[in-house]
């Protein structure tokens, strides 16, 4: 059998990280707000690309490492974001030996939903 993801989650496990979860999302879409802010300033204030520079530039960088520090701790953990602003988010997880997604959307107290690999958020069964 061929498996796309080496981490699968019960749903005990998946649902133990969700206030985790919950805290990436939050600080993501912090950080998304504070680098698109710069970068509409930035257009504003230098709309032929000069260099910018000093203090804000520096918050800048930190804000993107930041962002690609989180997208990677996520990545390593097989936990797939589908839709920051929704808070839609995928566990992997086995099922009859297939592999599917467990799907958790924040306004959700619980993960109560499942759908295969391919059919999405659209697809969505009750567990």
């Amino acid at each position: 059998m061929n498996r796309h993801f080496q981490r699968h989650y019960t749903v005990e496990e998946a649902q133990a990280l969700l206030p985790r979860v919950r805290d990436y999302l939050a600080t993501l879409r912090r950080l998304r707000a504070r680098i698109e802010r710069f970068q509409r300033e930035l257009e504003q204030k230098h709309p032929n690309g000069y260099d910018f520079g000093g203090p804000a530039c520096h918050e800048h960088v930190r804000n993107l490492a930041a962002w690609d520090h989180l997208l990677r701790q996520l990545d390593r953990q097989c936990i797939v974001i589908r839709d920051l602003d929704r808070g839609l988010v995928d566990f992997p997880s086995l099922r009859d030996g297939q592999e599917i997604f467990l799907c958790w959307e924040e306004r959700e107290p619980e993960i109560g939903w499942w759908h295969d690999l391919e059919s999405g958020y659209a697809g969505r069964q009750p567990l």
